[in-house]
């Protein structure tokens, strides 16, 4: 085999390698074949995959390895706290500022949204990475409007200030706030998490399609939803 590096480890990104480095132990076997896929980190039977991005890219290949028995682990981090640092293309910093936006582990349900099911269906879990993170922009005209055309280029690991698993249906019920009433609509939960409606709406649905929560009825034109009797 010729000693260059995969074109997986070429391609990578700060944050990737990072998270990769947090999570691996000795014997572990990197960027290592298996069933037609290269995984991140192999560790005996359970294949770890760090997605530092959307989950919609690797549906097919997450569906397919544990329907073919592989225990799986997807390793993502959720940014609490991330300085934007704007920089020239010849790595000139010419701006740094705290993001106002602060994330939360119920923003993986963000991601969810891909595959729901497979998390209570199949051998596979999800590590939400809190972390404290650099993200580094260049500006590039006619993109990114909403930027004013700043586009991230890439993120990079400060440090990790905490982690939780999400394994099972109940991992992911424990994650609705104490204070939900019921039965609840998205409002409420919105209101409960303290986040935008658009979290509260992935979260319901989510927990809706693994058959964690049914509809119990209609508040206007609001549904209703109460904790599923074998959920």
């Amino acid at each position: 085999m010729s000693g260059s590096p995969h074109i997986g480890i070429l391609r990578e990104k700060p944050l990737h390698a990072a998270l990769k480095e947090w999570c691996r132990q000795p014997g572990d076997l990197v960027e290592h074949p298996v069933d037609g896929f290269v995984i991140d980190v192999v560790r005996g039977d359970l294949l770890i995959e760090i997605q530092t991005n959307g989950f919609a890219g690797m549906k097919r290949k997450i569906a397919t390895l544990v329907a073919g028995g592989h225990p799986i682990r997807i390793v993502h981090p959720i940014a609490v706290d991330r300085t934007i640092v704007r920089i020239e293309d010849d790595g000139t910093i010419v701006g740094r500022r705290l993001s106002p936006k602060h994330g939360a582990v119920v923003d993986i349900f963000s991601q969810l949204v891909s595959f729901p099911d497979l998390v209570v269906d199949f051998d596979l879990e999800i590590v939400v990475v809190l972390t404290v993170e650099d993200e580094y922009r260049v500006h590039s005209p006619g993109r990114a409007w909403r930027r004013k055309g700043w586009i991230v280029e890439e993120r990079r690991l400060k440090g990790v200030v905490g982690s939780l698993t999400l394994a099972s249906g109940s991992d992911l019920l424990d994650l609705l706030p104490a204070n939900l009433p019921e039965p609840f609509t998205t409002s409420d939960l919105a209101a409960s998490l303290g986040r935008r409606m658009r979290v509260a709406q992935q979260m319901a649905y989510c927990l809706r399609e693994t058959g964690l929560i049914e509809k119990s009825g209609k508040r206007g034109n609001a549904i209703e939803y109460r904790i599923a009797r074998n959920g």
